[in-house]
């Protein structure tokens, strides 16, 4: 496949200044890299903070490319590239840990205790190294998959937000045939929540949050009740939904400090709580419960495990309508507009997709 000496590319100049540039230098993928012809980003709820305020450890500015949530078909084949052919069709993966310290030797490179050390072979795609926002991209095989011929571009790009519920479900020891599952937070990774606890086999899954039509949305996607936080005591009403004893599972991705407390409040003995959401600040929460009722508490970062491939292999059997998600898509020449979508969540905007 040929492709071009230059590309158009998103540009971050400086804090809230994102420049389109028509002349970027398409970069040459190395040893075990490929080069990823960039179909489709999705723009992630981190991306208007990286916009505003950089990323620790990011590229220079007027030479970073953020965006981490894409797919693409393979352009060319770096070094000693075996796992993919030219054309191939891909999603990826943000995290591609050094290899070499004692948490990547276990599997879990998405704490590798090297990040953002480039020279070390760390990469986190759109945060310290360059990512989607652009019409090429170069990504190490370790951090691409192969999409399923039937699964669409589009859709491919939710694949990462699938992995982050996935890996926050499969922290808490996954979700066991017939449990209760709370799923707190109706963002698109509560969302992709509910549609994995269901593939998963959840009995009950419960979605909490404060927004109607996301909380339709939601049932829509599996969800057998949502209870509006606003409208109801969400402890109350979840005591009430399992006959007084509790949820067995609860996926946190509201992010908020009450939606943490509440969480162990409704959490049954021996229960298991994931935290996916990113908190501004402390929560008080009950320990002495958490420890007296044998509670299991576990922070979940990103996508770990492998766990994009597993969403990728449950997604792929095609049992659920991912389409309600992607509610807008934009032109690279737009992304200015995509991005205000995105985050004014205009026109109920859920995911906002952007397409070189």
């Amino acid at each position: 496949m040929s492709y071009p000496k230059t590309m158009k590319a998103a540009v971050l100049y400086g804090e809230g200044d994102m420049r389109l540039v028509d002349d970027y230098p398409v970069p040459e993928p190395g040893p075990e890299e490929i080069l990823i012809r960039v179909d489709a980003c999705a723009i992630c709820g981190t991306d208007p903070k990286i916009l505003a305020h950089g990323w620790p450890n990011h590229p220079p500015y007027g030479e970073f490319i953020f965006g981490h949530e894409y797919a693409g078909t393979v352009a060319a084949l770096g070094e000693d590239v075996t796992e993919f052919e030219i054309g191939d069709r891909v999603a990826v993966e943000p995290h591609k840990g050094c290899g070499v310290c004692d948490n990547c030797r276990d599997g879990l490179y998405n704490t590798c205790l090297n990040y953002g050390n480039i020279e070390k072979g760390h990469r986190h795609y759109g945060f310290t190294y360059n990512g989607g926002y652009a019409e090429y991209v170069c990504n190490h095989v370790n951090s691409a998959y192969k999409i399923p011929g039937d699964m669409s571009i589009d859709q491919s790009t939710l694949i990462t937000t699938a992995a982050t519920s996935l890996y926050g479900l499969r922290r808490i020891g996954g979700v066991q045939a017939g449990e209760t599952v709370v799923v707190s937070g109706p963002g698109s990774i509560g969302l992709m929540g509910v549609v994995m606890a269901r593939l998963m086999g959840a009995g009950t899954i419960i979605l909490t949050g404060t927004r109607a039509e996301r909380l339709e949305v939601g049932q829509y996607l599996g969800a057998d009740v949502a209870v509006n936080v606003r409208e109801e005591d969400v402890v109350e009403r979840i005591i009430e939904l399992t006959h007084g004893v509790g949820a067995d599972a609860v996926l946190e991705c509201a992010g908020t400090t009450q939606a943490a407390v509440d969480a162990v409040e409704y959490t049954k003995k021996n229960g298991r709580i994931a935290l996916v959401g990113i908190y501004k600040e402390p929560a008080p929460l009950n320990v002495n419960k958490i420890g007296q009722w044998n509670i299991t508490l576990a922070g979940s970062k990103a996508e770990g495990e492998r766990s994009l491939a597993q969403a990728l292999a449950l997604l792929s059997r095609g049992t659920v309508d991912l389409s309600p998600l992607i509610t807008h898509t934009f032109p690279l020449d737009q992304v200015h507009a995509a991005f205000e979508t995105s985050e004014k969540r205009l026109g109920g905007a859920i995911k906002v997709v952007v397409k070189p």
